[in-house]
């Protein structure tokens, strides 16, 4: 080798720095192809609808139960109602049937009568206490008459006897000439419009 080329090769060196370590490969290189992309699972979304189904339709059912509940809650309050007022009325005619005029009445229309002197029977031996005579005639009491408080549950009400008569002495009145023909007729063609020509 000639002393120039030593030379340009020395001169090269000192002006180059000398590699301390070898040259790296950059960061960032290219990536094999990434392959196919995966497809979401049908089966995933299949689960997740039929749930949503089934907490509607569950919803649906269960308000559905409560609202037929609701009614006949308020069916069964409206026939306790009823049956209460049932109750009452039927009590009030125990009340007026048991009552001493209703009772007195039914007495006098069988023919029975009251003495003057009352007489007693002795059960231990039987014995009669008192005149013991039958009361002849009229009744020296009479539970109906002007004296009597008016009871308006019984006046109405047919004697067991005669089922013409009441308590007063009236006769009673049908059950259809009871009806009401005060109101107007039912309307079966529509409305009525007044007639304006």
């Amino acid at each position: 080798m000639s002393t120039a080329a030593t030379a340009r090769t020395d001169s090269a060196r000192l002006t180059s720095p000398a590699p301390s370590t070898p040259r790296r490969a950059p960061w960032l290189r290219p990536v094999a192809d990434p392959g196919r992309r995966r497809r979401p699972r049908v089966v995933y979304a299949i689960v997740a609808l039929l749930g949503a189904l089934t907490i509607a339709g569950a919803q649906m059912a269960l308000s559905i139960l409560t609202t037929q509940g609701s009614y006949e809650i308020a069916a069964l309050t409206q026939q306790q109602q009823e049956l209460t007022w049932q109750k009452q009325i039927l009590a009030d005619d125990i009340a007026g049937l048991s009552s001493p005029q209703y009772l007195a009445a039914n007495a006098s229309a069988l023919g029975m009568l009251i003495a003057e002197s009352p007489s007693y029977l002795r059960l231990s031996d039987g014995a009669v206490l008192g005149t013991g005579q039958a009361a002849v005639g009229r009744s020296s009491i009479d539970a109906l008459g002007r004296g009597a408080v008016g009871n308006a549950l019984i006046t109405d009400r047919p004697l067991v006897t005669d089922p013409k008569a009441t308590i007063l002495g009236q006769p009673t009145v049908a059950a259809e000439e009871s009806v009401i023909t005060d109101t107007p007729p039912p309307i079966t063609d529509g409305l009525p419009t007044p007639n304006t020509h």
